[in-house]
C-alpha cells in the first residue's frame, strides 16, 4: 500500500504542471537494503503520451519487478558467499573483456577503412577459390506464385519459358494485379535452395532435375507455382565471382581487423617496455 500511494503522488506529479516541494523532495520509491530505486529511474521507462492510469500500471510494474528482483539478488548473496570470490573473479573478467572489445571496436571502426579495392578482391578470389565451393545449387531465372482463380493463368504459363524483352513486360504488367509473388533473377545468382523451399515440391536429387528441366509447373489446392531456370550451376563447383564477392569482402575486412589489432597490440607492447610501464621481474627462485 505505501508504494502504492508514494507512486500515486509521484504520478500526480508527473501528470501536473505545479508540483509542489513536498512531491518534488520525493526521490526514492522504494529500498532493499542498500539498493534504491529512484523516481527518475521510474520515470524514464514510462513512454511518453502515456495516460495518468497506463503510468501508474507500469510504474507499479516495474517497481514490484525491481524489488523482486532486489530481494533474490539479496537471498543469493546471502547464500552464494562461498562462492563470492569466484563471482568477483568472473565480473572482473567480463568487465575486462567488456572494455577491452568496445575499445578495439572504436579503433577499428576510427581508423581502419571498409574499403576493398576491387583488385585484391579478385586476386583472393582467384588465389582461393576451393573456399568457394558451392554447397548447393545456383540458379538464374524467374519464379511466380499465382492463385489458380486468376485470369489468364494460361498465357501466364507460356510467358514464362521465354526470357524476351516482350514476354518479361507481360509477366510484369500481369504480376502487379495477379500475382501473389513475382521474383525476377535472370541477372543474379541465387541459391535452388531459396527458390524451391517456395514450391510445394521435394527434390531429391536436385541435379538431375534441373539437368533435365528448365522449368517447373506445379499446382496445390490454392496457387499454380511457376519456375524457369535460365542458367544452374550445381553443387560442388566453384561459384561465380560475383556471388562469392559479399563473403570475399567479410572474409577480407576479418583479415585486415586481425592484422590491424594484432599491429596495435605489438606497438602498444613494444612502447610500454620501452617507456618502463611494464616491468618483468627476472629474478630466478632460490
Amino acid at each position: 500500500m505505501r508504494v502504492c500511494f508514494i507512486l500515486i503522488i509521484v504520478l500526480s506529479c508527473l501528470c501536473s504542471c505545479n508540483r509542489t516541494q513536498t512531491i518534488k523532495d520525493i526521490e526514492v520509491l522504494a529500498k532493499v537494503k542498500d539498493r534504491s530505486l529512484t523516481r527518475d529511474e521510474v520515470e524514464r521507462i514510462i513512454p511518453k503520451g502515456s495516460s495518468p492510469a497506463d503510468s501508474l500500471l507500469i510504474a507499479e510494474s516495474y517497481v514490484k519487478k525491481w524489488v523482486k528482483d532486489a530481494l533474490v539478488y539479496e537471498v543469493a548473496l546471502r547464500n552464494l558467499s562461498d562462492e563470492k570470490a569466484e563471482i568477483d573473479q568472473l565480473v572482473d573478467d567480463y568487465r575486462y573483456s567488456l572494455l577491452r572489445y568496445r575499445y578495439q571496436e572504436r579503433l577499428i571502426k576510427e581508423k581502419l577503412s571498409a574499403n576493398i579495392r576491387e583488385s585484391d578482391k579478385i586476386n583472393y578470389y582467384e588465389e582461393y577459390q576451393k573456399k568457394f565451393t558451392l554447397d548447393n545449387g545456383l540458379i538464374k531465372g524467374l519464379f511466380l506464385k499465382i492463385p489458380l482463380d486468376a485470369p489468364g493463368l494460361s498465357d501466364v504459363k507460356t510467358w514464362y519459358k521465354s526470357s524476351s524483352l516482350e514476354s518479361l513486360e507481360k509477366i510484369e504488367k500481369y504480376s502487379v494485379q495477379n500475382a501473389i509473388f513475382y521474383d525476377y533473377f535472370y541477372d543474379k545468382w541465387v541459391d535452388i535452395d531459396d527458390v524451391v523451399s517456395n514450391i510445394p515440391i521435394h527434390l531429391s536429387d536436385a541435379r538431375n532435375f534441373l539437368r533435365s528441366n528448365k522449368s517447373m509447373d506445379v499446382s496445390d489446392s490454392s496457387y499454380c507455382y511457376l519456375l524457369n531456370i535460365k542458367e544452374y550451376l550445381p553443387a560442388g563447383t566453384i561459384a561465380p565471382y560475383e556471388y562469392a564477392e559479399p563473403r570475399i569482402v567479410e572474409m577480407l575486412l576479418n583479415q585486415r581487423k586481425m592484422n590491424f589489432l594484432k599491429n596495435f597490440e605489438d606497438e602498444l607492447y613494444e612502447d610500454a617496455v620501452k617507456s618502463g610501464d611494464v616491468v618483468f621481474n627476472t629474478e630466478e627462485n632460490p
